[in-house]
């Protein structure tokens, strides 16, 4: 498959020009002469470990959600000897705003596609869903068992919910402003958590973007083969 088919592919499904202006989704290493593809590696972040597995596994390109600058690559085994002959390709900002895209997908996977999105705003997506704080957390353990809630009204259940992947707790204001009490997202840190006047649901960075993977394998269909990255999260629980 030819390599220029699978970015437009994945543009189509999230138009590169929706990206934030400091992102820097599209072709992170365009290996000229490489343009034939017959495997591809998904994965969530760039690593070198992640290079080696491609490596090992002869794939001919690594399709990533985070771009290049989330991590350094920097050993000898990816910075002399095997980036230059990889095509690698990010969609990440662009992914997690495309209908269908990272935010989508948690939501997807939560079981609630079959609730209407009431509302599109940057990142965000919301939606009116009615539900105790007990059930929800529930509901949440399956895409994050390790989650953590901030609730600090100690409300008892939820009327519209916001959801955002990745790294959201800058849209807490946001969600609440479209009348949302709780928030779906990772990476909270703790003023935020402790000035939020709605629910928040952190799930963590990792688990909530993770599986975003199988959207890439869509999109990309059948006539390339397509492995997936070995990952996991750098938390560990103790």
């Amino acid at each position: 498959m030819y390599k220029y088919e699978i970015s437009r592919k994945i543009e189509e499904f999230a138009p590169i020009e929706i990206q934030e202006d400091w992102d820097c989704s599209g072709w992170a290493v365009n290996v000229e002469g490489y343009d034939e593809i017959r495997k591809i590696m998904l994965c969530l972040t760039v690593t070198d470990d992640v290079v080696k597995q491609a490596k090992e596994q002869n794939c001919d390109m690594i399709v990533s959600h985070h771009p290049m600058f989330c991590i350094n690559c920097h050993s000898e085994l990816v910075s002399k000897s095997f980036i230059p002959q990889i095509n690698i390709y990010c969609a990440h900002t662009n992914l997690d705003k495309a209908n269908g895209g990272t935010t989508d997908t948690i939501i997807e996977k939560l079981g609630l596609s079959q609730y209407k999105i009431k509302i599109e705003h940057d990142f965000l997506r919301v939606i009116d869903y009615e539900t105790t704080v007990e059930d929800f957390s529930d509901l949440i353990k399956k895409i994050s068992p390790n989650a953590r809630l901030v609730n600090n009204k100690s409300v008892q259940g939820f009327k519209r919910i916001a959801f955002c992947a990745g790294s959201g707790s800058e849209f807490i204001e946001q969600a609440q402003e479209l009348g949302a009490d709780c928030l779906v997202t990772g990476d909270l840190k703790f003023h935020r958590a402790l000035d939020s006047k709605i629910a928040v649901y952190d799930v963590g960075h990792f688990e909530s973007e993770i599986i975003v993977l199988p959207v890439f394998e869509r999109i990309i269909g059948d006539e390339v083969e397509i492995v997936y990255a070995c990952e996991k999260s750098p938390f560990a629980q103790i």
